[in-house]
């Protein structure tokens, strides 16, 4: 698949700075890019990179100011790190939005349907009475259960699993081996010590351009939904427990578990390796640091949190700095109490 750099420059709104007919068929990085590709540069410590490399087009800033010739023709955009990532999407969707029909074997319930432009591959199933909007992509081995409502412009990567009653919004991804809709992690203790599951007869709505990620795992509700809000991206391997609620625009990296019932707010940004307890409030725009355990509600908007337990970073980071230091603190209190308990010399 190839682009003119002028095409590039209008799908970034971009300004063309050379020869705009040159054809770019791949994206790179500036160091490592070749004849054909396209870089961008938006690091002032990569710039040398630029007057040596043999890219065919590279994004710059409007206010680059050129210390050497440059063979590359330039697309001046106001955010080339942006720009590159829209462009990014632009390629994706494009490769994706290549593959169209069915595979065989697939299989489609007879009361399910399924709008214009999709795809669906080989060994894929879709259960009964559900809805896929236009251009829906559901890749090999995928399973979509029972009166599932997928949205227009939606992804269901290789191996993920959609669970019965689950409502995808538009252009969301469920990435490879994801499992969104299974049980949530309920059961009752019973007197003899055992434990009697109890059934989880909610389900999951992943509002407009969720993204999930490989291997996470979305619970259901016990009873209502567990909802994740529109635009919210979830790494690899997150699992969020059942009834949770998390807002608009928020992240999620990898590893991170969300106890039931927890209710994230919008643009927040949660670290890898994070664990939250369920039943608490968390306030919009809250970030919490990788390995963090948040263990109460957070009801200021905009905080950092670091730790476990997880509280404001910088006494968090003061705290960490006492900790490394224990073990003198802990020499120099031993060295006064022998002091204090010497017989006095007479």
């Amino acid at each position: 698949m190839e682009f003119t750099v002028q095409q590039i420059a209008d799908v970034v709104g971009g300004l063309v700075e050379g020869d705009a007919t040159r054809r770019v068929a791949s994206l790179a990085k500036i160091d490592e890019a070749q004849a054909g590709a396209l870089a961008f540069l938006s690091n002032p410590k990569y710039e040398p990179f630029l007057y040596n490399s043999q890219a065919t087009a590279v994004m710059v800033s409007p206010d680059l100011v050129l210390r050497q010739p440059v063979a590359a023709t330039l697309v001046r955009v106001a955010d080339p790190y942006s720009a590159f990532t829209k462009l990014l999407e632009f390629y994706a969707q494009a490769t994706r939005m290549g593959k169209r029909g069915v595979e065989e074997p697939a299989y489609l319930a007879a009361t399910a349907t399924v709008g214009p432009g999709h795809y669906r591959g080989a060994f894929s199933y879709i259960g009964e009475n559900c809805r896929l909007g236009p251009n829906v992509l559901v890749f090999p081995h995928a399973y979509i259960g029972d009166r599932v409502t997928i949205g227009e412009g939606s992804v269901i990567h290789a191996g993920a699993k959609i669970y019965a009653d689950t409502v995808i919004g538009r252009f969301c991804v469920i990435k490879a081996g994801a499992v969104v809709g299974t049980d949530g992690f309920g059961f009752a203790p019973q007197a003899d010590g055992s434990y009697q599951p109890i059934p989880q007869i909610g389900h999951v709505v992943l509002e407009d351009y969720v993204s999930i990620g490989a291997n996470a795992a979305v619970d259901c509700a016990t009873m209502g939904t567990t909802r994740v809000g529109e635009g919210t991206k979830i790494d690899n391997l997150v699992q969020i427990g059942h009834n949770v609620e998390i807002g608009r625009h928020t992240v999620i990296a990898g590893q991170t578990g969300i106890s039931g019932s927890a209710k994230i707010g919008s643009f927040c940004i949660i670290g890898g390796q994070v664990g939250m307890v369920g039943h608490i409030t968390v306030a919009d725009r809250t970030t919490v640091a990788a390995q963090s355990g948040v263990q109460k509600a957070v009801r200021t908007e905009g905080q950092v949190l670091q730790g476990h337990p997880a509280f404001n970073l910088r006494d968090s980071q003061r705290a960490r700095a006492v900790y490394r230091n224990l073990p003198e603190i802990l020499h120099r209190v031993e060295r006064l109490e022998k002091a204090a308990n010497a017989p006095e010399k007479p």
